[in-house]
């Protein structure tokens, strides 16, 4: 009994052990062929219109929505202590800080994330692929490379539109249902926010898309058994993705801590 659980263990672990050492290869790859070849600038141009332009209106929503909760929720704490004017403050360093490249990277990952999967995956069941290798065409540089810039280059620009909306947002729910002085809003945002707060929040937006295309994008190259397996791989892409990026926001909280 001992032994067959040992063994399940180190099958397990060499298992696990083989699949980061072939999203190593891929992202080596990927990086190799990002860096010596020509980029395609209108693909890479058109998935920035897919992830992100695309994506806004979603983002929006979820933004407006987040801001108000965040009004409300601070208001509910800081009016037992007659504080209420660091509402301002508070929703915008949760936004720009931690909670505005979080939410962004979830709703591109379920939006544009699980499309990138569905669409290799695809392409890698049905021999395109290896149709366009036929054609001696650098796959890396016509399906990944365009999604890793776009995404990379993107979400701090969704991240940042996050932000704008959901502090207007509060801002609205402060001042025309909380009654909060709009000037004290402002004043103390002005006063205790600095440069830095909204520049760590894009650092994270960075990494997080990048990460996510770099998962979505191997999932979807690694694609086998028909369609059940594109659904399985988008699956498991959408699921590593989410995870990733909150391990990912740990690690970088920690590293950027004043």
């Amino acid at each position: 009994m001992f032994l067959t659980f040992v063994d399940f263990i180190g099958k397990k672990s060499i298992d696990t052990c083989n699949r980061f050492g072939n999203l190593g290869l891929f992202f080596y790859n990927s990086m190799v062929t990002l860096f010596t070849t020509q980029p395609r600038i209108k693909k890479i141009f058109n998935q920035m219109n897919y992830i992100g332009v695309q994506s806004l209106s979603i983002i929006m929503l979820i933004s407006i929505t987040v801001g108000a909760v965040l009004a409300i929720q601070s208001y509910e704490g800081l009016h037992k202590f007659g504080a209420e004017q660091f509402i301002g403050p508070i929703v915008f360093l949760s936004l720009s800080r931690e909670l505005a490249p979080v939410l962004t990277a979830i709703m591109v990952i379920g939006r544009a994330g699980s499309a990138m999967t569905a669409e290799i995956g695809t392409m890698k069941i049905t021999e395109q692929i290896d149709a366009l290798q036929t054609l001696c065409i650098n796959v890396k540089q016509y399906l990944i490379v365009p999604r890793l810039v776009s995404s990379t280059i993107i979400l701090p620009f969704l991240t940042m539109f996050c932000t704008f909306f959901g502090i207007f947002s509060a801002y609205y729910i402060s001042v025309y249902s909380l009654n909060l002085n709009p000037e004290v809003f402002w004043d103390q945002i002005i006063e205790n926010v600095e440069l830095w707060d909204i520049t760590h929040g894009l650092v994270k937006a960075t990494v997080f898309g990048f990460l996510l295309s770099l998962i979505c994008t191997y999932k979807g190259f690694i694609t086998r058994g028909g369609a059940k397996g594109v659904g399985i791989s988008t699956t498991q892409a959408v699921v590593y993705a989410n995870v990733t990026i909150f391990v990912a926001d740990y690690i970088l909280t920690s590293l950027l801590m004043d």
